[in-house]
């Protein structure tokens, strides 16, 4: 399996593997526990590292991350779109307080009246206000990716709305979330947004847009995106090409491929729009449509997370995910540290969803 992580700055999901409006990612590599040294005690520079803390601690990559084994347990349900929990999305808020930012239809949040928009005031009676969202995610869960309450298990969320304040006592679910929303904007007009790239996001496109009118344009909304799983980030290119190359990647001294099936979406016009939060895997979909002449990118500039990391088992069970190389998109470009430039960069306080329509309804039917 490869995926790529980037660290949490923004709004972020109870499932770590979603992410809302905001500059949300997960899963978020973990902060080293206390006590581990650039050598941890009784290990030597000349001896092999046996635990995942050690190795990550040595290779001094900031995407590289460490996780017990029950812990990357947790990080794979969530790239499979599973989660315990009541169903939130959180985001940070003015004055350092934590907002919901969405919730999940269905959930035990959403049956009880929890809105977007609303403050997520404490949890379980501890204050969220100055918290990290990923502590906030952890308090939602009931411990870290792994480590969080089962199904059944009780939270209480202090909420706020209109000056108003109250507790709601919920009881977590499993809960499946799906990374891919389409909605009709106009009868010429689809928005897909892509949350992020968990198993399944590709197909879910593909079935988004391979039924669409040819002249019927197509927004794919990457912001706030996270990035995920890269097979499925090349199988949401695959909803738009017909085959061909959508990025390569460095893995030691091996170059990797990663191209998109044939039987693609190649008719509809495709704007994509893009933020400082679209990152990783994001970032290479964008970059590839842009590269191919498959679509024009609308937005600002992305994160600037271009490497890859694979997770690596170790002799105790624990899992460190290293860096092993960073993408290439199709026209030769890298976007670590950088990001990807869009087409049209839209300025500040100009609404992107607006201008990226308007410059589909220039864009012709191809053929």
């Amino acid at each position: 399996m490869v995926f790529v992580t980037a660290l949490a700055t923004g709004a972020v999901t109870e499932s770590w593997g979603g992410v809302t409006e905001g500059d949300a990612p997960p899963p978020s590599p973990a902060p080293l526990r206390a006590g581990v040294q650039e050598f941890a005690a009784g290990t030597g520079p000349g001896e092999e590292p046996h635990d995942a803390e050690e190795l990550v601690s040595r290779s001094g990559d900031r995407w590289s991350a460490a996780y017990t084994a029950d812990e990357y347990q947790g990080v794979k349900r969530s790239l499979d779109g599973e989660y315990v929990g009541v169903g939130v999305s959180v985001r940070r808020a003015d004055g350092d307080r934590t907002e919901v930012a969405r919730v999940l239809p269905g959930s035990p949040a959403d049956e009880a009246g929890v809105r977007p928009g609303d403050l997520l005031l404490t949890v379980d009676g501890s204050g969220t206000g100055g918290r990290p969202v990923t502590e906030v995610v952890a308090m939602l869960r009931g411990g870290p990716p792994g480590e969080g309450s089962g199904p059944g298990s009780r939270v209480v969320l202090g909420l706020g709305r209109d000056g108003r304040q109250w507790e709601e006592g919920l009881r977590r679910e499993r809960l499946k979330v799906d990374t891919v929303t389409t909605t009709s904007l106009a009868p010429d007009t689809v928005l897909v947004t892509v949350d992020s790239f968990t198993k399944g996001t590709g197909e879910q496109v593909r079935r988004a847009v391979e039924g669409l009118p040819p002249d019927r344009g197509i927004l794919l909304d990457l912001r706030g995106n996270p990035g995920g799983l890269v097979a499925e980030a090349a199988g949401t290119a695959s909803a738009f090409l017909d085959g061909g190359l959508v990025a390569t990647y460095g893995d030691g001294d091996a170059q990797r491929a990663l191209y998109a099936e044939a039987g693609g979406n190649t008719a509809s016009p495709l704007v994509v729009l893009v933020d400082g939060g679209t990152m990783s895997a994001a970032e290479l979909l964008a970059g590839a449509l842009q590269d191919r002449g498959r679509a024009v990118v609308v937005g600002t500039r992305t994160f600037g997370k271009g490497s890859v990391q694979v997770p690596q088992e170790q002799p105790d069970g624990s899992v460190a995910e290293l860096t092993v190389g960073r993408y290439t998109t199709p026209g030769g470009r890298t976007f670590e540290e950088e990001g990807l430039v869009p087409d049209l960069e839209v300025r500040a306080g100009r609404s992107a969803e607006e201008e990226a329509r308007t410059v589909l309804s220039g864009l012709g039917t191809r053929s």
